[in-house]
């Protein structure tokens, strides 16, 4: 679908090939094997502890945080919300200033911060003290998932991005399962030094998250021009990978391109699908120890058995991104894996069986982890320029967790043990998800083949000064950029 429309955008922007100047494909895998080394596993520790902090208060759950803090009704649900407001406000500002300042700086400072947030959420003693902590908390976590897919398009060209926020993102994955082994060894921690098991669960992963903060401004590399581990030549050959792939498109701090963002309805589909994504995540770490408990399990048992759903969706998630960069496609691998999410709510829903339920937790997290890398390197391919794709990540982020809004109130306690409601919200909001990416694809595959036809029609030329000028203001607004399907 990504057809040549000009010789000079025919690398630039339409093509996404990159190679045909300057390295050859072999060592053009070595450097990218070598910015995968130096930038991928510190970022995705980085985001293993952010989700894990989040996310942990489930886990807490088992080891009896309400009874001590004596919350009733919806208080517990209320806590899982109030994070996500202030969450969603730290997002667009949040990337601003990842350009503003520099990534090591911004995310050092930000990661301190959620990690004293975490820590002060283990000496709570109330209600509103746990409210307060989560608040804080959402602030101070915000900007990293944003921030940290903004950062990734920094290095890597269009067709490389979704395997490399798969490879971030699974860490998201690995940290419930990581979560409920940490959970269960914590457990037996319970009255040391007067505390409860879960304080415990919040002070040591705090602690963790601190010791790695402290480290991080010397671990992460601002950009390729500065990045000290690249030889000269090396940095010269990102960048013009970064350029070619980019083609005439701003890098300027300008606001006018984040009005640009805001203005696009095509990001506020993706902030739908995203929504919808990140609903059923949220739901599923919070809840899925006690979803589990409630088939009959210990609470210990429970901690353990929430491990391998996360692991089997780790691996589905590496594996789809990496063949969607491969074939340069999104929108299908994102209706397959809606469809098994559907499945794998339906089977909890359905059935009274423990062993078809637990079966269900598997398909369903299958289905709902690979959706939010795939949608984010669609929705980031498809924005041209810096300010506008940075914005335009942070406004789909804010669209996926106002997705945890909506979680923290799926699974309500008097519909236990079977939470058939909430299991039947999940499959209904997955379901819109699927019917949008449907239109999305089909719109993009459209668009595209409309402009292939005016470029065909007006034939091979050089683009003039006037026409980059254009590019530059009106980004993928351009006759000559193509759609990712």
């Amino acid at each position: 679908m990504e057809k040549k429309a000009s010789s000079e955008t025919a690398v630039d922007v339409a093509s996404g090939d990159v190679e045909l100047q300057g390295y050859d494909e072999h060592a053009t895998k070595k450097l990218l094997r070598k910015l995968d080394w130096h930038i991928i596993p510190f970022m995705s520790l980085i985001y293993l502890l952010c989700f894990l902090d989040r996310t942990n208060i489930g886990n807490a759950r088992l080891d009896h945080l309400e009874q001590d803090l004596k919350l009733h009704g919806l208080q517990y649900n209320d806590c899982l919300a109030v994070l996500f407001p202030f969450y969603i406000a730290a997002e667009i500002p949040s990337n601003m200033m990842m350009k503003r300042t520099r990534p090591s700086i911004w995310l050092t400072f930000i990661m301190f911060f959620w990690s004293v947030a975490m820590i002060c959420q283990g000496f709570v003693s109330n209600y509103s003290g746990l409210m307060a902590t989560r608040v804080f908390l959402g602030v101070f976590e915000g900007g990293l998932f944003p921030g940290v897919n903004y950062y990734i398009t920094q290095w890597y060209v269009r067709n490389e991005c979704g395997f490399r926020m798969a490879l971030f993102f699974s860490a998201a994955t690995l940290a419930g399962a990581f979560g409920g082994i940490l959970a269960r060894g914590i457990a037996e921690m319970n009255g040391v030094g007067g505390r409860a098991a879960w304080a415990w669960i919040f002070i040591l992963e705090g602690i963790l998250s601190i010791i790695v903060s402290i480290i991080a401004y010397w671990c992460i590399y601002d950009y390729p021009s500065t990045a000290q581990f690249l030889s000269p030549n090396e940095r010269d050959e990102v960048e013009r990978r970064l350029h070619a792939d980019h083609g005439h498109l701003s890098n300027d701090f300008d606001m006018k391109y984040v009005w640009q963002a805001i203005k696009d309805w095509k990001i506020y589909i993706f902030m739908l699908i995203c929504m919808a994504g990140f609903c059923p995540i949220y739901s599923f770490a919070l809840f899925l120890p006690t979803i589990i408990k409630n088939m009959g399990y210990t609470a210990n048992d429970a901690q353990l058995m929430s491990v391998p759903p996360y692991v089997c969706a780790c691996f589905f998630t590496i594996t789809a991104s990496w063949y969607a960069d491969k074939v340069r496609k999104r929108g299908i691998f994102l209706l397959a894996f809606q469809l098994v999410a559907i499945a794998g709510f339906s089977m909890l829903a359905a059935t009274k069986k423990p062993s078809v339920q637990y079966a269900g937790t598997v398909l369903a997290a299958i289905g709902i982890y690979p959706q939010i890398p795939l949608g984010m390197a669609w929705n980031s391919g498809n924005i041209g320029g810096s300010l506008k794709r940075g914005t335009g990540i942070a406004m789909q982020v804010m669209g996926g967790n106002c997705g945890g809004i909506i979680a923290s109130y799926v699974y309500i306690s008097r519909d236990g043990p079977r939470f058939i409601t909430g299991h039947s919200i999940l499959i209904g909001i997955v379901s819109m998800a699927f019917f949008l990416t449907l239109f999305m694809s089909t719109w993009c595959g459209r668009e595209n083949a409309r402009r292939d036809k005016i470029a065909l029609e007006a034939g091979s030329q050089e683009l003039t000064e006037e026409q980059k000028s254009l590019e530059r203001e009106l980004a993928d607004n351009v006759p000559w950029f193509r759609y990712t399907t």
